[in-house]
């Protein structure tokens, strides 16, 4: 998929199930966000945000905080649009895979 679209995978990464696993849900709930009909107030920040964990996915093994913050900005965003939440539930696993939050 990425060399189609002209990319070259940063070494290591393409062999990092996390990554692949980041990069599948995020696609999936972009793909399902598009599909939807409805509009609602916070759909350019959750497409933004969306667009932003592609990018980070795509170049290499991302930063856990900024995943973890991308995340609660898109749950936030997309609020309770059921349609999505299947979508949603995907992308939280995948981020959670990179571990938890830091211990205080």
């Amino acid at each position: 998929m990425l060399r189609s679209l002209g990319q070259r995978p940063v070494t290591g990464s393409e062999n990092d199930p996390r990554v692949t696993g980041l990069r599948t849900a995020v696609s999936r709930l972009r793909r399902e966000l598009a599909a939807l009909p409805a509009d609602f107030p916070d759909r350019a920040t959750a497409e933004d945000e969306l667009a932003a964990l592609a990018a980070m996915a795509a170049h290499g093994v991302p930063e856990v905080p900024r995943l973890r913050g991308s995340l609660l900005l898109i749950a936030g965003a997309i609020g309770s649009v059921s349609a999505l939440a299947g979508g949603l539930s995907d992308v939280r696993h995948a981020v959670e895979l990179f571990g938890g939050p830091p211990r205080r």
